[in-house]
């Protein structure tokens, strides 16, 4: 578990670099791998309270990953625009 947990945010940092790279100002690179991580740190809630059958809890963190994944969205539709604002009138 400790080799795939270490992969598994390896994986969030490479994407979370790639994100920052392709556009620094809407998507600086330390909130976008806090972003990615605390995606991951939610699902790894969700996924071990599901694990345990505690459901309450599973149901709980599930809403905490959807919520939080729509704040993802937002930042990176909200960084196109910005990025583009020509194309989006």
């Amino acid at each position: 578990m400790n080799d795939a947990n270490r992969r598994w945010f390896a994986n969030a940092d490479a994407i979370a670099a790639f994100l920052s790279g392709a556009n620094p100002k809407n998507w600086p690179s330390a909130e976008t791998k806090q972003m990615m991580h605390d995606h991951l740190n939610l699902t790894t809630t969700e996924v071990q309270a599901h694990l345990k059958g505690d459901w309450a809890a599973d149901i709980a963190a599930y809403e905490q990953v959807h919520e939080q994944i729509l704040h993802m969205a937002d930042m990176l539709s909200t960084g196109i625009v910005n990025q583009f604002p020509q194309k989006f009138k």
